[in-house]
């Protein structure tokens, strides 16, 4: 799907990026191009031949989080209709973060408000030494509760009430300290090719694996040590050494040659 607000691609190898391309606006979002998001990246999620998804921007700003034409509709909303937006953003937050493909961010510049939900979403975030973000809300009288979970996750508790109450702009340097990021890059130029390197690095991995990763994290991220847990885990290592691509992981290393789903 191409259109004027978002570029995708897949190329040969399966790597997929969504591009947001609407850089006179900073890369802003409305009601209706969180529709089309969401979209896209339900279509990667059901093609089976991606791999690997990265999340980019074209212009000075990677999203500057909402459109200003989108707040002024918001102010006459009512709160059902207010409620309704909401649910919207929170879908797309919801995709993202769950999506079983890897994903990875590629800040180039500013990242506000939604536009740092987009970043945390993401399994990788990586950032050119330009790139900044800020989490502004309260300057509007608003509190940025969609997006909370994904940044509390990201950063801490502590790190999260600091800057969602003083709406302070960090630097990339900053934000690799508090872990918003994961790298940072000179330049776009540095930015691209590490997300060549990292992804090419995935196209390695078994996808299957890597899905089951992502949904192991997310359980025992926030869980207690306790029996259950444990046994759960053992579990999910006896099924995945079960599986079909488990089984050809293990021939593959003990047979001196690449897995099936290597790629690249």
């Amino acid at each position: 799907m191409n259109d004027d607000r978002i570029l995708t691609k897949i190329d040969e190898l399966g790597r997929a990026t969504l591009t947001l391309n609407r850089p006179e606006l900073h890369n802003a979002f409305d009601d209706a191009l969180i529709a089309t998001l969401v979209e896209a990246l339900k279509g990667f999620e059901r093609d089976e031949q991606v791999r690997v998804v990265m999340l980019a921007a074209n212009g000075k700003s990677f999203s500057s989080g909402a459109d200003l034409n989108w707040m002024r509709r918001m102010a006459d909303y009512t709160f059902e209709e207010n409620l309704a937006d909401a649910n919207g953003l929170a879908e797309l937050m919801k995709v993202l973060a769950n999506l079983s493909k890897p994903t990875v961010a590629l800040v180039q510049g500013a990242a506000i408000g939604g536009g740092v939900g987009l970043v945390v979403c993401c399994d990788i975030a990586l950032a050119t030494e330009q790139a900044s973000f800020c989490l502004s809300e309260v300057k509007l009288g608003l509190i940025p509760a969609v997006i909370s979970p994904y940044v509390a996750t990201a950063i801490g508790a502590r790190a999260t009430r600091r800057y969602f109450l003083t709406a302070e702009r960090l630097d990339a340097r900053e934000a690799l300290r508090l872990g918003l990021v994961h790298e940072v890059l000179a330049d776009r130029e540095a930015l691209a090719a590490r997300a060549e390197a990292l992804s090419r690095a995935m196209l390695q991995n078994g996808p299957r694996a890597m899905a089951a990763v992502k949904e192991l994290v997310a359980e025992v991220a926030h869980a207690w040590l306790d029996d259950d847990l444990i046994a759960d885990t053992a579990e999910r290592i006896a099924e995945m050494r079960a599986s079909a691509e488990g089984r050809e992981g293990l021939s593959a290393f003990l047979e001196k040659r690449q897995p099936s789903w290597v790629r690249g």
